[in-house]
């Protein structure tokens, strides 16, 4: 195991933390682009299994779930929470 290795394994949580957070508002954008309903997305399983409310909070404050969802439809699943 060389330097890169163990500096990788000393700060993966910080990439794991974050890859779950890409998947959660993978998964949130290409719900709501089928057409679902924000609040039926954010009761799924697989969300309420893999985020809690705050890290739902954090995901509905991104950019890129902003632009999809719209600040209306992100602001109200906020306050739902």
């Amino acid at each position: 195991m060389g330097l890169p290795d163990a500096i990788k394994g000393v700060f993966s949580f910080l990439s794991s933390r974050s890859q779950n957070e890409e998947r959660m508002a993978e998964y949130v954008i290409r719900e709501h682009h089928r057409g679902r309903p924000m609040a039926e997305i954010l009761e799924d399983h697989y969300v309420t299994n893999r985020c809690t409310p705050a890290q739902i909070r954090r995901l509905l404050d991104r950019p890129d779930v902003l632009h999809t969802l719209g600040e209306d439809a992100a602001g109200e699943a906020k306050a739902s929470l």
